[in-house]
């Protein structure tokens, strides 16, 4: 396994498609807005019940946006999106796109979520996302 799945894994306690989204979430945020995590929050849609909640887990791990630092909030809404801001007031949204939720949900089983997860960690920003 990729040494940075294998590091998500153990950060998150399983490897599962929506922790890598989150974590793909993160580095989008990072190329846009810096890697600094001191210098950047994000609000985060998904709400806090799994699996679609393990998107947070994800961006804690890969934008260093933590709740510890107080620059991550959570919304109760089922909405896979992710809202950065920098503290210069660049903002990027990014949205899982609707058919790539509905995939993840109607095919991912105990069976084959090491193998979806690997899959959306190689497929494009395009494919996975609506970044605005």
């Amino acid at each position: 396994m990729n040494e940075i799945l294998k590091h998500l894994e153990d950060f998150h306690g399983h490897l599962g498609p929506y922790a890598v989204i989150g974590y793909r979430m993160g580095l989008v945020a990072n190329e846009q807005l810096g890697s600094d995590p001191f210098e950047k929050q994000v609000q985060v849609k998904t709400g806090t019940t799994p699996p679609l909640s393990c998107i947070i887990d994800g961006i804690q791990y890969s934008s260093g946006c933590t709740l510890g630092k107080g620059n991550i909030s959570v919304k109760t809404l089922d909405d896979p999106t992710a809202i950065f801001t920098n503290k210069q007031g660049r903002s990027i949204s990014i949205t899982l796109k609707k058919d790539i939720r509905t995939e993840i949900d109607s095919r991912v089983t105990k069976d084959n979520m090491i193998a979806y997860s690997k899959n959306m960690f190689i497929r494009s920003n395009e494919e996975l996302f609506i970044i605005q």
